[in-house]
């Protein structure tokens, strides 16, 4: 019931109770108002609670319990989807800690080389001191020639220490700075491991809150549909399938005027895409830049009855084939937060695992899938593209993904207690990103 009809009932509840007060407790003149007593209104309110418990508020509440399954579960793979993002950002921390510990050991390799070479430089200028002195230059001279050759032999080897202890410092900053962005990154991977232990942790709760709250909904919905059937007069076996048509039926209009407003989003592309290309067409008709064409041969006219353009999608290449296979071949395997296989799959890595058969390497984690795939529309959906589903405008609200298979169907690993399947892409939610690997 619509809380302005309870309202409204509470008033008329109220208002009768306060005639029976009036006649009862107060005097019939002096124009003094006379309320309720507390008794009345908490009757009032009770019996406002007790006409919620009809035919329209039992419906009413089925459908706020399948919504209410809905939210637990899109909560879950949320939570779910975060882990995947914190696995994967772990793992390009450590491939970076890797990488910056090799640049360390081979800075600190090449600085120690460098320490050696100006050791031995500055041993080989000591030993060389007494014969290159200018004062036994000249005493042992035999001209000014040889004066000043030995001289010259001293500068070289004095620039070539000098080069040596530089390129000894530049090494050895470089090695330090190394070593610090090396213990840098192992801080940051450790940090990181310790984000994705406490979203691994809020993926488990998630789910088995999800897990819990779809028990009490089945409950919850089984003890209303028995109240509905007592109020209908009818067995609770058909207040079930009744139930279950209604369900089904909204759904299926769900899906429908989804669909119906895919097409409309897709005609009005197609439009400006024309009308784009018809602005294109008179600029370039106007340009005043003359051209020259070479008569040709008249064109050969078209058949007499042409064939139908086909709206069918492209075939698809082997790698698309591939994944697309590959997909199929996992329904009816079931959904497991954070799996990729062989046996059980999330969404991203049920794609993941697609496209790796496919020929291309898709990180297991669906924001992801999509920074690292080429944005598209919906209009231009191929088979093997996929199809996201965000909780706002923004690609990092991305929580679930699925493959395109094409005709508007989908291949997904859904949630939890649902199996790999292949189902409408509007079975539940619109998609709102879209993109090919």
């Amino acid at each position: 019931m619509h809380r302005v009809g309870v309202t409204a009932l509470a008033l008329t509840l109220v208002t009768g109770l306060t005639g029976v007060a009036a006649a009862s407790a107060a005097p019939s003149s002096g124009g003094d108002h006379v309320y309720p007593s507390r008794q009345q209104v908490h009757d009032a309110r009770h019996r406002v609670a007790l006409a919620a418990d009809d035919v329209a508020g039992i419906k009413a509440r089925l459908v706020q319990a399948d919504l209410d399954a809905q939210a637990a579960a899109v909560t879950a793979e949320q939570a779910a989807e975060r882990y995947n993002g914190a696995r994967w950002a772990l793992q390009q921390a450590r491939r970076d800690a890797r990488a910056a510990d090799e640049h360390a050991r081979i800075a600190a390799a090449d600085a120690k080389r460098q320490h050696h070479a100006y050791a031995a430089t500055v041993v080989a200028s000591y030993e060389m001191g007494p014969t290159l002195s200018p004062l036994s230059a000249l005493q042992g001279s035999d001209g000014v020639a040889a004066v000043l050759g030995k001289m010259s032999t001293l500068q070289n080897a004095q620039a070539a220490m000098d080069h040596t202890f530089d390129s000894f410092t530049a090494s050895s900053t470089l090695a330090g700075v190394a070593r610090d962005q090396a213990d840098a990154a192992r801080v940051k991977a450790a940090s990181l491991a310790t984000a994705a232990r406490t979203s691994r942790d809020q993926a488990t709760s998630a789910a088995a809150a999800a897990d819990e709250a779809s028990r009490q909904i089945a409950a919850q919905k089984t003890q209303l549909i028995q109240r509905l059937a007592s109020l209908q007069h009818i067995s609770v076996s058909l207040a079930e399938k009744r139930q279950t048509g209604i369900e089904e039926a909204a759904r299926e209009a769900a899906r429908r005027a989804a669909e119906r407003k895919a097409r409309q989003e897709a005609a009005a592309e197609r439009r400006r895409q024309r009308e784009e290309a018809a602005q294109q067409a008179a600029q370039e008709s106007q340009d005043p830049t003359p051209t020259t064409t070479t008569p040709g041969p008249d064109p050969t006219p078209p058949p007499s009855n042409p064939a139908p353009p086909s709206n069918d999608p492209p075939a698809p290449s082997h790698g698309v084939g591939a994944a697309l296979a590959f997909a199929r071949a996992q329904i009816g395997e079931p959904y497991v937060w954070g799996a990729a296989g062989p046996s059980s799959w999330d969404c991203s890595g049920l794609t993941m695992g697609a496209w790796r058969a496919g020929g291309i390497s898709l990180p297991h984690y669906s924001v992801a899938q999509y920074t690292q795939s080429t944005p598209i529309s919906r209009s231009s959906l191929r088979p093997g593209d996929l199809v996201f589903w965000g909780s706002s405008s923004s690609p990092s609200s991305i929580y679930h993904v699925a493959l395109y298979a094409g005709n508007g169907m989908i291949i997904q690993a859904p949630r939890t207690g649902r199996d790999v399947e292949e189902v409408s892409m509007y079975y539940w939610i619109a998609p709102n990103f879209f993109a090919r690997p």
